[in-house]
């Protein structure tokens, strides 16, 4: 049986969610400023008619802004719900965090440091990527596993870096 897979970004939430308030706030304005010229609009001349249009269109613009302010709420409420995902995605990354994590960093670094010391180069790891914008060579990639990191950019009229060896 398949089950579904997601990952999310706690990040990424979050900056959508403040995104979305920012929006939020722009239509508040924008329904604010709008609130006197269609609700209390004046009639085009002195006779009946002209009233009894008025008087519609100030009750559609009372209509519209009851059902502005109902958006508006029900999207302060989406933005919330929103940044407390991303809060409790934040919680739930740092929860599930494994101790054996850390224990296997440890024997990672027992195991590379005195090969590290030697060659300069780790036993097993990935090289570090240069610097963007200077032009730095990548880090070297471990003897026996592991990935050269990546060459940095160059600067303007200068060559970028050279990749590190990758291991075996």
């Amino acid at each position: 049986m398949w089950t579904s897979q997601m990952i999310v970004a706690p990040a990424f939430v979050d900056a959508a969610a403040k995104d979305l308030a920012t929006i939020g706030s722009a239509i508040s304005r924008a329904n604010a400023e709008a609130l006197v010229p269609i609700t209390a609009l004046l009639p085009a001349g002195a006779d009946d008619v002209s009233a009894a249009i008025a008087a519609l269109f100030a009750t559609h613009g009372q209509a519209y802004q009851e059902l502005s302010a109902h958006a508006v709420a029900f999207h302060e409420q989406f933005v919330q719900l929103m940044s407390a995902g991303a809060a409790q995605y934040a919680s739930a990354e740092a929860a599930n965090s494994s101790p054996l994590q850390i224990v296997g960093q440890t024997a990672l670094d027992a195991i590379n440091s005195p090969v590290q010391t030697l060659t300069g180069r780790p036993l097993i790891g990935n090289g570090a990527n240069g610097v963007a914008g200077t032009g730095q060579n990548g880090g070297d990639g471990g003897w026996l596993y592991g990935n050269g990191g990546n060459g940095g950019s160059g600067g303007t009229g200068q060559n970028g870096g050279n990749g590190g060896s990758a291991g075996l």
